[in-house]
């Protein structure tokens, strides 16, 4: 008997023209993931009938609830394809390489689907009128660069084989957080120990009565920046803002050379004053956690720029 194994899973994305209709065959890519919990769940729901004896009569399901995290590293060509889904569409420019840019609060977002693939059961379970509600970025000394992608999604259809036996693959060129960078005016921040970024397009589930058990769709909210920036105490700056509730504007970023980068651009930034403990004879830290807001002069939160040898997404 054969048994699922993590090293042999494959996940699809492909992007979908209808709502909850996947893409055929040719228009998926596989996706490189460190780990994966989306699925489906239905739950049951306890019967609560009378009269009929002590032993309870049979429970009955309750509605279908697709959702869960996908855990991604930060490679030059694939995450583009999950800015697209967070933030739709780019604009591209260049020639190879090419600069593609993404701006936070469109106002509509593009809806995929994802295959994960167990081929030794065999199961194939594909995911439709899937959305992407967060991404979070982590930032630290060493490591490899990874981001957290929530998803919430419509259904799951059953499937014994592969929606597409030839799905598109890109080269992997993965970042690591030795390529991170983080600034401040332009400038580098000085003695910051790690930094965290997380985007959300606040989702609502559309749950309308169908007989089906599954949402209507998944409507875009109000979004959100928020995040957190840890630093040796050496000097007032960012302290200086957060008494202030000045802005400050923020750039976190990976770049291998200036044909390969990926920059998060947060335009407007606000900290709070944090306490400064005193623990020991170590060095003293300070952690701002920060919240993002709209430049009233660009007309976003934030821009991504990704910079690579991928022609269109």
């Amino acid at each position: 008997m054969s048994r699922a194994y993590g090293w042999n899973a494959r996940m699809l994305l492909g992007f979908e023209t209808t709502y909850g209709t996947p893409p055929n065959a040719g228009a998926f890519h596989v996706i490189p993931f460190v780990s994966s919990d989306l699925d489906s769940a239905q739950g049951l729901i306890e019967s609560n009938v009378l009269g009929l004896g002590r032993d309870p009569t049979a429970p009955f399901q309750d509605v279908i609830n697709v959702d869960g995290d996908v855990v991604v590293p930060v490679d030059l060509r694939n995450i583009g394809l999950w800015l697209k889904a967070m933030f739709g569409a780019p604009t591209t420019t260049g020639d190879d390489p090419y600069t593609h840019e993404f701006k936070s609060g469109a106002i509509t977002l593009p809806s995929i689907a994802v295959e994960v693939g167990l081929p030794e059961i065999p199961d194939f379970p594909l995911f439709t009128g899937v959305r992407a509600n967060s991404m979070a970025f982590n930032f630290a000394r060493s490591g490899e660069a990874q981001i957290t992608v929530g998803l919430i999604g419509q259904g799951e259809t059953p499937q014994t084989v592969t929606r597409d036996a030839n799905p598109s693959q890109a080269d992997y060129t993965r970042f690591s957080q030795f390529q991170g960078s983080v600034k401040q005016g332009g400038q580098a921040l000085g003695n910051v120990t790690s930094a965290a970024l997380t985007y959300s397009n606040n989702l609502e589930r559309i749950e309308t009565i169908r007989d089906d058990g599954k949402i209507d769709g998944v409507d875009p909210g109000v979004a959100s920046l928020s995040g957190n920036i840890t630093v040796r105490y050496a000097d007032t700056i960012l302290m200086d803002a957060a008494r202030a509730g000045t802005p400050i504007d923020l750039e976190l970023s990976y770049i291998i050379d200036a044909n390969r980068q990926l920059v998060i651009e947060c335009h407007e930034v606000y900290l709070p004053k944090p306490k400064r403990s005193i623990s020991g004879p170590n060095g003293i830290e300070a952690s701002y956690d920060y919240q993002g807001a709209k430049d009233a002069v660009l007309g976003n939160m934030a821009t991504i720029t990704l910079i690579n040898d991928v022609e269109t997404y």
